[in-house]
């Protein structure tokens, strides 16, 4: 599913099943978007608009990607935002 068909089903659900699920849960509450996980069940998100998909997306990837893969992304953006600062 791509993020332009995320935003054309507006308010839809998807279930999140890892062991990371509650790391996913509570940062998701935080940032106040509908979800629920209870014991032995998938986390469930309600994805409302497309910066909620993102939002989740984000979410999920910094709990589940690898070490390397985060160190790799974070000096790819501070690179770019040195070479704009000069």
């Amino acid at each position: 599913m791509s993020l332009g068909d995320l935003h054309s089903q507006q308010n839809e659900m998807i279930e999140v099943q890892c062991s990371e699920r509650w790391s996913i849960y509570r940062r998701l509450q935080e940032l106040e978007i509908p979800c629920s996980c209870s014991y032995s069940q998938p986390l469930k998100v309600q994805i409302g608009s497309t910066m909620t998909a993102i939002q989740l997306w984000g979410v999920s990837r910094q709990v589940n990607a690898p070490r390397t893969v985060l160190v790799e992304h974070l000096e790819q953006c501070w690179h770019v935002y040195t070479m704009n600062e000069n």
